[in-house]
């Protein structure tokens, strides 16, 4: 029988996709706390593996040999209990890392609009992708390439300007929609949305 809440206990991981900035440190570390599990940045794991920040290592070794690390720390982070997992912007756009992704988690893409995006990223200057040119041009470009693997994601939900708890509110509401429905399927059929509140395949 199925339990009350599909999300007691939580039955796998989470894992947050979306741009720079869409909010999925801020969001995921709430949305873990209201369930009762750890809350893991992948960003930070890489950076604890190799000693060294991320753009540090984008200026040492470039972007593939970091996407190669990347995918084989979310692996390693994919067979850990379940708990939210906090991808970094181009993790999803990785096939091999989309797959594993696919396999072992619920992905939730956290969908901010470019406004937004500007604002947040403009606090933090660690982030290697927007270090070189203009940050509208680069988000805006980013956004373009990346929405289509964003797009194969189980879940969207809306991150906008509003207090945190009420995108962890929708965010919730989603995952419990979607779980409830899954067992009724014939398998995990491709992608579902979420216009803020809900599942809509």
């Amino acid at each position: 029988m199925r339990p009350v809440d599909p999300l007691q206990p939580l039955p796998r991981t989470i894992a947050l996709v979306g741009l720079p900035g869409a909010g999925k440190s801020a969001i995921g570390r709430r949305l873990a706390q209201r369930l009762g599990v750890a809350f893991v940045d992948a960003d930070q794991r890489i950076e604890e593996a190799a000693g060294l920040t991320i753009p540090e290592i984008f200026e040492r070794w470039g972007e593939p040999f970091f996407r190669d690390r990347e995918r084989q720390i979310i692996a390693r982070l994919l067979r850990d209990p379940p708990h939210v997992l906090a991808t970094g912007g181009g993790a999803f756009t990785h096939d091999e890392t989309r797959r594993l992704i696919a396999e072992e988690a619920i992905s939730l893409w956290l969908d901010a609009d470019i406004e937004l995006l500007l604002a947040r990223t403009s606090r933090r200057n660690n982030r290697p992708l927007l270090k070189d040119g203009d940050p509208r041009e680069i988000l805006g470009r980013l956004m373009a390439e990346r929405a289509p693997s964003y797009a194969q994601a189980d879940l969207r939900v809306e991150s906008r300007d509003v207090p945190p708890e009420v995108t962890v509110d929708k965010a919730l509401a989603a995952l419990r929609q979607h779980l409830e429905t899954e067992d009724g399927a014939p398998g995990r059929d491709g992608p579902a949305h979420d216009d803020g509140a809900g599942r809509d395949g």
